[in-house]
């Protein structure tokens, strides 16, 4: 109920602001040691982004949620924020341990428009008597943002009271598996992450919860055999929210040790106890051993590598250089070889004795046979068009 009552006070609040155009503080309170849930709409935030002539519209944009301590980059410890998926509402949860006040600011993030809104909400815890009688319990079929829900918390609760055999429980916090160092699950169906809710009574312990601190209770868990639990303890209308029983802790915080006093403070001055006496100086070390382990021996070593290197690169050249030698004299041969072919070919075309083409010579007719005379490049009574002018030209004149 009182997350129902806080929600429709949320939404007329933030209704009101956007009306009148103005940006105030949600106040919330909550006990010290009770869990707070927090549901945070996204209709709500999409109504102070849209106009006002939108505000009665149903929208389905998605959106995220940005939280963090005013000042600050994180939340408080004790407050925790999740949000499944952009199309999903945002949950702020947690159990304060200690009075104070938090001012939290809430930036809604429209990934349709990129709009954003901002609300701020004042968080003060109140001091208040602790639950003397505590246990925890996990859910292994449950998620984090299944649990917060007001109804789904009204389900769980009544299973526990019948558990425990009263109405005077309450819910005192609920934590994800995966914060307590579980595994993250596959995403395939029927695996989920896991919840740990811890309730508290005015009432001791029922029978039920005692026998979870029996010896044949914790060889059973050892073991890992199924545990047997009478039929006056089963109580579990839905099946994921039954209880895993080998993982069921009580809590007795009437039995706690008191904490220790608080240190007293001196006066800051040492009291007389007599002259000073220092320690005695250590003994004097040897570093020469260490001195030849890191610098002689290494040196020593490189100096080998040297002379080795100096053999290989100068004391065995002898064999490269015959090689090289001999590689030489064979390429010279080669050399002086193609230079005798060449003259001697030179020599036998010098002796043929033959005519030379009547085509190699200048201004040859190739129907008569003739040859004239080279044209005088100094004569100024050279003709353009040479064909007209052909003194060999066989063509006959018209008659």
């Amino acid at each position: 109920m009182a997350g129902c009552c806080g929600s429709w006070l949320f939404f007329l609040t933030v209704c009101a602001v956007s009306l009148l155009g103005a940006k105030a503080e949600i106040k919330l309170t909550v006990p010290v040691g009770r869990l707070f849930t927090y549901q945070l709409l996204r209709e709500t935030f999409q109504n102070d982004i849209e106009p006002r002539s939108k505000l009665y519209a149903i929208h389905d944009d998605p959106m995220i949620f940005k939280c963090n301590r005013q000042n600050f980059p994180d939340l408080p410890e004790w407050l925790r924020f999740t949000q499944r998926h952009p199309l999903d509402n945002g949950f702020l949860y947690g159990t304060p341990m200690s009075p104070g006040k938090s001012i939290i600011e809430v930036y809604a993030i429209n990934k349709r428009s990129y709009d954003t809104t901002r609300q701020i909400f004042v968080i003060k815890a109140v001091a208040e008597k602790m639950i003397p009688y505590q246990a925890e319990f996990f859910l292994k079929l449950r998620e984090i943002e299944k649990v917060l829900p007001s109804t789904v918390q009204g389900e769980i609760q009544q299973d526990l009271q019948k558990l425990w055999k009263t109405e005077d429980l309450e819910i005192v916090n609920i934590s994800n598996a995966l914060d307590r160092g579980g595994r993250v699950p596959l995403p395939l169906a029927g695996h989920f992450e896991g919840v740990y809710v811890k309730v508290g009574s005015q009432k001791y312990f029922s029978r039920c919860l005692l026998g979870t601190l029996t010896a044949e209770y914790e060889k059973q868990c050892t073991a890992g055999a199924k545990v047997k639990v009478p039929g006056e303890c089963n109580f579990c209308s839905i099946p994921s929210n039954c209880i895993s029983w080998c993982k069921i802790e009580l809590f007795d915080l009437t039995k706690q040790e008191p904490a220790p006093p608080a240190p007293t403070m001196g006066s800051g001055i040492l009291e007389d106890g007599g002259d000073f006496d220092p320690p005695e100086s250590p003994l004097s070390r040897d570093y020469f051993p260490d001195y030849i382990v890191t610098v002689i021996v290494p040196l020593i070593l490189a100096v080998i590598l040297f002379l080795m290197l100096a053999y290989i690169m100068f004391g065995r050249r002898e064999g490269v250089m015959k090689r090289n030698a001999k590689t030489n004299e064979i390429q010279l041969y080669h050399h002086n070889t193609i230079l005798e072919n060449t003259d001697e070919l030179r020599n036998m075309a010098a002796n043929r004795r033959l005519p030379p083409p009547l085509s190699t010579l200048p201004m040859f007719n190739y129907r008569t046979g003739e040859e004239a005379p080279p044209l005088q490049s100094d004569s100024p009574n050279i003709p353009l068009i040479m064909a007209q002018h052909d003194p060999y030209s066989d063509t006959l004149p018209r008659k």
